[in-house]
């Protein structure tokens, strides 16, 4: 696979650990007119301190934002994970982006700045089942790989055999189902 996504290295993070299958997404300045668009139904998650911020995430998850950000090379990029899309939704209120509060790390008011951000008044909520690689694989951070954009092919392959999801089938569908019953209480 080369198909990767750009994310926050601390919402990598939480996916990772399974605390979130969540994905909050409204799309960088690079993505266009059409803003931005669910183009893959698999990818590569890659984190970045791109317009990474302490204070944009909830305290639970400020301690790991700053472990992460010591971390986190500015010459290699590690892939530990990829994503398959188990559901995703445009979400065109903010009441609708606010029901997955507690799903993600993301505080309120960014929330609010992000649906408000630019013409269109939206986000894109993905929720992904995560897998976690068998070994960490490091690239080194090519300058195609920066820039305001969410979606980019790697100049290498990387293999997902024998990658395993981060949580189990019951787990995973009980935070799913959560997902569906925020954003659609009458039928849950």
């Amino acid at each position: 696979m080369r198909t990767a996504f750009k994310e926050w290295a601390v919402v990598v993070d939480a996916l990772g650990r399974g605390e979130q299958i969540l994905i909050l997404r409204k799309g960088g300045i690079a993505e266009g007119r059409g803003g931005f668009q669910m183009e893959h139904p698999r990818f590569l998650l890659f984190p970045t301190l791109f317009h990474q911020q302490r204070e944009s995430v909830i305290p639970a998850a400020q301690e790991r934002f700053d472990q992460i950000s010591r971390q986190v090379s500015t010459d290699v990029v590690r892939l530990d994970f990829y994503a398959e899309v188990a559901a995703s939704r445009r979400l065109d209120s903010l009441s609708a982006a606010e029901s997955l509060r507690g799903q993600h790390i993301w505080r309120d008011d960014v929330i609010a700045q992000r649906f408000d951000w630019g013409r269109a008044k939206n986000l894109f909520a993905i929720a992904a089942r995560i897998h976690r690689l068998p070994l960490t694989i490091e690239l080194p951070l090519l300058p195609a790989y920066s820039g305001c954009k969410s979606w980019m092919e790697l100049e290498k392959e990387v293999s997902l055999v024998g990658a395993q999801p981060v949580l189990d089938q019951p787990a995973f569908d009980h935070k799913l189902q959560l997902f569906f019953s925020a954003l659609n209480p009458a039928q849950s």
